[in-house]
């Protein structure tokens, strides 16, 4: 599987090891960066870079990683087609694949352990998107993305 990573630097170390962990395991990795814990830098630049990586298809899912998780997720979320999900562990992590079939996974260095945040990150990368009700809602975002696209084409 092709995962495409980004962090800023409050995430740069917790990218790293997931990173290293995924390679390791025979998945293709892509970092979009950032590239050093050490020089303040914007997340919204990373978020969005996964979550154009993701809905472009140059990624299969992606991993965001900021000091909380929320603000990449917020950035990656405003790429049409991107369901980023923040979580916190493995029950997060698996219900936000399978219910909302998400395809970006973000997740906070600041508040989640290296160790906690792989297995959730494993979680994530294994569970199946569940159809049903589930599959009808996700239908019902993909028509807020293709609003969304319609809107700013400055159409009616």
């Amino acid at each position: 599987m092709r995962v495409a990573f980004g962090s800023d630097h409050a995430g740069f170390s917790l990218k790293e090891t997931l990173k290293a962990e995924l390679a390791g395991r025979g998945h293709d990795v892509v970092d979009l960066g950032t590239w050093s814990a050490e020089i303040s830098v914007d997340y919204p630049h990373f978020g969005a870079a996964v979550g154009r990586a993701v809905a472009g298809g140059e990624a299969d899912l992606g991993v965001c990683v900021c000091g909380s998780g929320n603000g990449i997720a917020m950035a990656a979320n405003k790429v049409p087609g991107v369901r980023a999900a923040v979580v916190h562990d493995v029950t997060t992590a698996g219900l936000a694949r399978r219910h909302n079939h998400a395809n970006v996974v973000c997740l906070g260095s600041r508040v989640t352990g290296a160790s906690v945040a792989l297995d959730a990150l494993i979680a994530f990368l294994s569970a199946p998107e569940e159809g049903g009700r589930h599959g009808e809602r996700i239908a019902q975002l993909a028509l807020l993305d293709r609003e969304l696209v319609h809107n700013s084409e400055g159409t009616p």
